[in-house]
């Protein structure tokens, strides 16, 4: 299905009425404004020249006054300077006429200009709308890409935990009942462990949505984080035959962060590296404390992470196909959060092929 089947198109449509209906009223703004400078402009001209013609027409009756008492002015004196006040009337309307022609080739030029503008306005307007538009809809895919996986996993583990429970009913005529009881009990608490995992994701993701991750800090031992998150994964490390170990460079002292929210973070950081890192590598877990910021650390020498992806890898509902799908783009993107919640930052360096560290920083208390 195309991305503009899954799309609203009556709330688009709403959205290009109302820009449709904002540009028509600037046309109309626009048309009425030039309209307005025009007539405004022409009636200001107009105003000088009828003050200059009544100036100019005064003067010439009071010099018609002087001559006409003046006896020494012949009837030829008065045709030459009738012809040459004729002869500047027509310079004066030439020139007249040649500004009109001026100010209407500069308020057309000025309204070219303006139309121009608009139109560049305009078409970055809709480029943007567009982008956006896009950005919405690759957000939606992979959101409803996304609620697809969580939705098929979801019913497999309820599956497996129905599975499971008929499978005890049938165990009283097993010649082991309490080993396959036992079997079918633990196989039912690792799914609904995973359940609860991935219900307390998408419980995280809503919060983090809205804004109200709730961090209740309280001033713990930095070290203690270390060895929570040794304790979790110390176990799961050996039977895998990886090697699990903590270093402290420059003990971290009392932190004031949210205790399970930085664990959460570490133990995610620590349970993707068991998934890539083969039997025979190593892991790293480490804390550093330099110029008032503690920076922890997760190491392995597994797969790696190609480097295209390192920047992607802590979106919202991220996934690749070139990456083991059992992380459903959730747990980097809660970590992201926790710790931009603490003031912190959060980012990756790999090479594919020579394994991944993570990195995470919080501020030392002062």
């Amino acid at each position: 299905m195309g991305t503009g089947d899954k799309r609203d198109p009556i709330e688009r449509g709403s959205t290009d009425e109302s820009l449709r209906l904002e540009r028509h009223k600037t046309d109309h703004a626009l048309a009425k404004n030039a309209d307005t400078l025009g007539h405004a402009a022409a009636s200001v001209l107009g105003d000088a020249r009828e003050k200059a013609d009544t100036v100019l027409d005064d003067a010439r009756a009071r010099e018609d006054l002087k001559t006409s008492n003046d006896v020494d002015h012949t009837l030829q004196d008065r045709r030459d300077l009738s012809r040459a006040r004729a002869h500047e009337d027509a310079i004066l309307s030439e020139a007249r006429q040649s500004a009109d022609v001026l100010a209407r080739n500069e308020r057309g030029q000025q309204q070219i200009a303006l139309a121009r503008l608009l139109a560049f306005e305009r078409q970055d307007t809709d480029l943007k709308l567009e982008l956006e538009r896009m950005r919405a809809d690759t957000l939606l895919t992979s959101r409803e890409d996304f609620m697809a996986i969580v939705s098929h996993d979801l019913r497999s583990l309820l599956g497996g935990i129905a599975l499971s429970a008929q499978c005890m009913k049938g165990v009283e005529h097993s010649p082991e009942p309490f080993e396959r009881v036992k079997l079918y009990a633990d196989r039912i608490q690792r799914f609904s462990a995973r359940m609860n995992r991935l219900i307390g994701d998408l419980m995280d993701v809503a919060s983090i949505e809205a804004g109200k991750l709730a961090l209740v800090r309280s001033r713990r031992d930095g070290a203690l984080l270390l060895r929570d998150a040794l304790d979790a994964f110390e176990e799961a490390a050996t039977q895998d035959g990886i090697q699990l170990s903590t270093t402290c460079i420059h003990e971290p002292g009392v932190l004031e962060v949210d205790h399970d929210r930085i664990l959460q973070v570490l133990t995610n950081l620590v349970g993707n590296a068991l998934k890539f890192t083969p039997r025979g590598g190593k892991i790293g877990i480490a804390v550093e404390t330099r110029e008032g910021v503690v920076t922890f650390s997760v190491r392995d020498t597994g797969e790696g992470i190609e480097r295209e992806l390192l920047g992607k890898i802590f979106d919202r509902y991220f996934q690749s196909h070139d990456i083991d799908r059992r992380g459903l783009g959730l747990g980097l993107f809660i970590a992201k959060s926790i710790v931009e919640g603490h003031g912190g930052t959060i980012w990756a360096e790999s090479e594919p092929g020579l394994g991944s560290a993570f990195y995470f920083t919080v501020p030392s208390p002062p």
